[in-house]
C-alpha cells in the first residue's frame, strides 16, 4: 500500500433536536399548562490521533463523516437524548485546515491528541420554558441549531527526527536502505523516490532514531516544480537535515556547489523557518573516487559554498563512513533531546520490498 498524505473529507455535525409543544392532560387537572421538553445536543465530530496509524488513505474511499442528530424533546417534559459525539481516527502528525478559507485549524502532535473540527447544533427549547404569568399557555419553541458542516484538508507531516535532502539520485533511498530496514524503490532514473520513507535507524541498546527520505528536490520545488512543494513540508517535522550530495557525478556540467545552493534556495523560499534548521553536508559515492580526487572534489566544495558546518564523507554502497554518521547523528540528537522516535511507528511490508540493484544509486 503507497503512503497517503494529503486527503479531504466533509465532516458534518449533527443538528440539535427541537423542543416540544406539549401540555398537560390529566383527568381531574383541567389546566395542567405546558410540560413540552427540550431536545438534545447534536454531537459534535472531534479528530483524534493514533500512533497506530501511518496513513490517510481511509479518508480516499469515505469522504463524508457524520455525526448523529440531537433526538427532540416530548411531553411531560421530557427531555431529548444528546448524540454522542463523533471521534475520527488519523494518524499523529496530522495538520488540518479548513479546505475553504485555507485556515489553519491545529494538529495532532501526539497519541491521542484532540481536536473539534465540527460543533454539534444546540438543543432547542421546549414550551415549558417559555412559561410566564402573562403566558400561561405558551406554544413557543425552539428547532435545535444546525451543526457546523466543513470540508477539510488532512495533511500528515511525517514525524521524524532526521530528513535527507538532496537532487534526484543524490543517494538518499540507498543510504536509508543501509541504515535501516526500509526498503525504498532505487533505480538508475531521476524522482525513483514518489512518495516519502521512513526507517528507524539503530545506533546501539535503547538508541535509535527515525529518518525521512522524501523525493529529491529540483530547481523551482518552492513554485511546485517535481515533486519537492508538495513534500518538502515533511522536513518542517525534523529536528536536523542530511543533505547528501553526489560528489562523483560524471557530467561535468553538474557543479555540487550549485546544487547545494539551489536546494538552499528552494528550502528559503519554502520556508524561512526550515532554511536555517541545521543541516550537515553529507558527500556520498566516495568509492568511485580515488583519495587524490575525493580530497580535491570535496576541498574545492567547501570552499565554494563557504560551509561552515558539519561535513561527512560516505559510501552508501559499500557502507564506508555510514557508521560514522549515525553515531554522530545520535549523539547530536540527544543533545537536541530529540523528541519524535517514540512517535512514530515505521513498518516494513514484505509485499511493498523490491529487488534492490545495488549499482543503480550509487
Amino acid at each position: 500500500m503507497k503512503f497517503v498524505d494529503e486527503a479531504t473529507v466533509v465532516v458534518e455535525a449533527g443538528n440539535g433536536g427541537r423542543g416540544a409543544v406539549s401540555f398537560r392532560r390529566e383527568k381531574f387537572i383541567p389546566k395542567g399548562g405546558p410540560d413540552g421538553g427540550d431536545g438534545g445536543d447534536g454531537g459534535s465530530v472531534y479528530l483524534i490521533a493514533n500512533s497506530g496509524l501511518n496513513t490517510l488513505i481511509d479518508f480516499r474511499h469515505n469522504r463524508v463523516r457524520r455525526a448523529a442528530q440531537g433526538e427532540g424533546g416530548a411531553g411531560r417534559n421530557r427531555t431529548g437524548r444528546s448524540a454522542e459525539d463523533l471521534y475520527i481516527e488519523v494518524p499523529v502528525g496530522t495538520r488540518v485546515r479548513d479546505n475553504d478559507s485555507g485556515e489553519m485549524m491545529g494538529e495532532l502532535l501526539s497519541h491521542g491528541d484532540q481536536l473539534l473540527v465540527a460543533k454539534g447544533g444546540f438543543h432547542g427549547i421546549g414550551n415549558a420554558r417559555f412559561k410566564s404569568s402573562t403566558n400561561r399557555a405558551p406554544r413557543q419553541y425552539t428547532p435545535g441549531s444546525e451543526g457546523e458542516r466543513r470540508e477539510l484538508r488532512l495533511e500528515l507531516i511525517l514525524l521524524a527526527d532526521v530528513g535527507l535532502l538532496g537532487m534526484p539520485n543524490a543517494g538518499k533511498s540507498s543510504l536509508i536502505r543501509k541504515v535501516s530496514s526500509a526498503r525504498p524503490k532505487v533505480a538508475d532514473y531521476p524522482f525513483t523516490t514518489l512518495h516519502p520513507n521512513l526507517g528507524v535507524v539503530s545506533a546501539g541498546e535503547e538508541r535509535s532514531f527515525v529518518i525521512a527520505d522524501v523525493p529529491g528536490v529540483i530547481e523551482g520545488a518552492a513554485e511546485g516544480a517535481g515533486l519537492g512543494m508538495r513534500f518538502l513540508k515533511h522536513l518542517e517535522r525534523t529536528r536536523l537535515l542530511l543533505h547528501l550530495v553526489d560528489i562523483a557525478a560524471q557530467d561535468s556540467n553538474v557543479d555540487p556547489a550549485r546544487q547545494v545552493a539551489l536546494i538552499a534556495d528552494e528550502l528559503v523560499r519554502f520556508s524561512p523557518e526550515l532554511a536555517v534548521r541545521e543541516r550537515w553536508l553529507v558527500l556520498n559515492k566516495k568509492d568511485l573516487l580515488s583519495g587524490e580526487e575525493f580530497e580535491h572534489r570535496m576541498a574545492s566544495l567547501v570552499e565554494n559554498l563557504q560551509w561552515k558546518g558539519k561535513v561527512f564523507a560516505i559510501s552508501a554502497l559499500t557502507g564506508e563512513g555510514v557508521e560514522a554518521l549515525i553515531q554522530a547523528l545520535m549523539e547530536r540528537l540527544e543533545q537536541l533531546g530529540h523528541r519524535f522516535s517514540h512517535a512514530v511507528e515505521v513498518e516494513s511490508s514484505p509485499d511493498e520490498e523490491e529487488p534492490w540493484d545495488p549499482l543503480s544509486e550509487r
